[in-house]
C-alpha cells in the first residue's frame, strides 16, 4: 500500500524543539547586517555629536521678512555661514546655539547668485565646524545634515550622496552652477545650515528642496562656498567675472583622452549659453566641453568659477573646447557680474 505522503512530513507546532532548531539554523545562514548598521549609527552620533552644538537657528526680523533658518560658526571668535535667501532684506538677526546662548549678528556680506551669506557675532568661544572639500567626495558616501526644520532645533538626519554638479537656480534666478543633490532629508528652515561627511567635515550648505518630491534635496558645494567667502570677508559682496553659460561636471572617456592626447579628464560640459554674453560672442555653444580657460584646467564648474575671480574682468583670454571630436581655442573676455545685494 503506498505510503500517504503526508505522513512523510513532520508537523511540528509552536514550541517544538526541532522547529526551533531549524530556524536558528535560518538566521545564522543569513549575512548579518549588525555590524555595518552599528557602525554607521556611530558615524551619524559622532558627527552629529560633534558638529551640532556649532549650528545655530538664525531668527529674522523687520525689513522684508521675519522668520529663520539655520546656520554653523566656522570660527571660534564668531564667523556663521547661513545662505543668502535666510537673511535677505532682514533689519535683525539673532543666531540661537543648541548651549542656549543667543548673539546679535551682522551681516559682513551675501551672495544671491550662490545663496551664500556670513554673519560675524560677537562671542570669544563657540563651538565651529571645520570645512570640508566637496571636490573630494562621491555618489554614494554618507551625508549627514544638520539644521532647525521648523524650529527644531539640531534636527540631524542622513542619506547619502545622490549626485555632484548639479545645477540649481538661485533666489537671484541665476544658475549655481556646483551643488550637491542628497537624500538626506531637508525642511523648511534647514536651509543655511550644513551638509557633512562621514568626518564630521562641512561638505555642503543646504539650501533647497523641491515641494512635492521625497529625497531631492540640495546643498551649495563648500568648494564654491569657499571662493564665495573669501570675497566676502574682503570686500563684501563677490566681485566676480562672468562668461554667461551654466555647466555640469563631466568626465572624459578614455578613449578621447587617448585619441586627444589629454591628461585630464575631468571637464566641463556646457548646458546653456546666455544670448549676447560673453561666452555667445566667443562662439562657445551648448554641448561643448570646455577644457580649459586661460590655460588653467577646467576640471569642473567650481574649478571654472575659481577661474573667473575678479582678475579676469575686461582681460581676454583662451577657452579651449572640446565639440564632437574636435578641440577649438576661442577668444573670450569676462564681464563683470552686476553686484545684486
Amino acid at each position: 500500500m503506498a505510503a500517504n505522503p503526508g505522513s512523510l512530513v513532520p508537523h511540528f507546532v509552536l514550541g517544538d524543539s526541532a522547529a526551533g532548531l531549524s530556524e536558528g539554523n535560518a538566521k545564522s545562514s543569513a549575512p548579518d547586517d549588525a555590524p555595518a548598521l552599528d557602525a554607521y549609527s556611530q558615524v551619524v552620533s559622532s558627527v552629529a555629536d560633534r558638529v551640532g552644538p556649532a549650528v545655530c537657528l538664525v531668527e529674522v526680523g523687520g525689513g522684508q521678512r521675519n522668520g529663520h533658518g539655520s546656520g554653523f560658526a566656522i570660527t571660534p571668535d564668531g564667523l556663521v555661514i547661513t545662505n543668502s535667501h535666510v537673511v535677505h532684506g532682514a533689519a535683525h538677526v539673532r543666531a540661537r546655539f543648541p548651549d542656549g546662548r543667543t548673539f546679535a549678528a551682522s551681516l559682513i556680506g551675501e551672495d544671491p547668485a550662490t545663496d551664500v551669506a556670513l554673519l560675524r557675532i560677537e562671542a570669544d568661544e563657540v563651538a565651529y565646524a571645520r570645512l570640508g572639500q566637496s571636490g573630494a567626495q562621491r555618489v554614494g558616501q554618507i551625508a549627514i545634515a544638520i539644521g532647525n526644520p521648523l524650529g527644531f532645533q539640531t534636527t540631524v538626519t542622513a542619506g547619502v550622496i545622490s549626485a555632484l554638479g548639479r545645477a540649481l537656480p538661485s533666489a537671484s534666478g541665476r544658475l549655481i552652477d556646483d551643488v550637491i543633490q542628497t537624500d538626506a532629508a531637508l525642511n523648511p528652515g534647514n536651509s543655511g545650515g550644513p551638509l557633512l561627511n562621514s568626518l564630521g567635515e562641512v561638505i555642503g550648505i543646504n539650501t533647497a528642496i523641491i515641494p512635492g518630491t521625497q529625497g531631492l534635496c540640495f546643498a551649495v558645494a563648500i568648494d564654491l562656498a569657499r571662493v564665495v567667502i573669501g570675497d566676502l570677508i574682503r570686500f563684501g559682496h563677490v566681485r566676480r567675472g562672468y562668461v554667461g553659460m551654466a555647466g555640469a561636471d563631466i568626465r572624459l572617456p578614455k578613449r578621447t583622452l587617448n585619441q586627444l592626447g589629454l591628461v585630464e579628464d575631468r571637464a566641463v560640459y556646457v548646458i546653456k549659453v546666455e544670448a549676447n554674453g560673453p561666452a555667445a560672442h566667443a562662439g562657445i555653444r551648448e554641448g561643448d566641453v570646455v577644457l580649459t580657460l586661460g590655460g588653467k584646467t577646467a576640471t569642473g564648474v567650481a574649478a571654472l568659477a575659481r577661474l573667473l575671480d575678479s582678475e579676469s574682468i575686461g582681460r581676454s583670454c583662451t577657452m579651449t573646447v572640446l565639440r564632437g571630436s574636435t578641440v577649438a581655442t576661442m577668444a573670450v573676455t569676462p564681464a563683470e557680474r552686476a553686484h545684486t545685494a
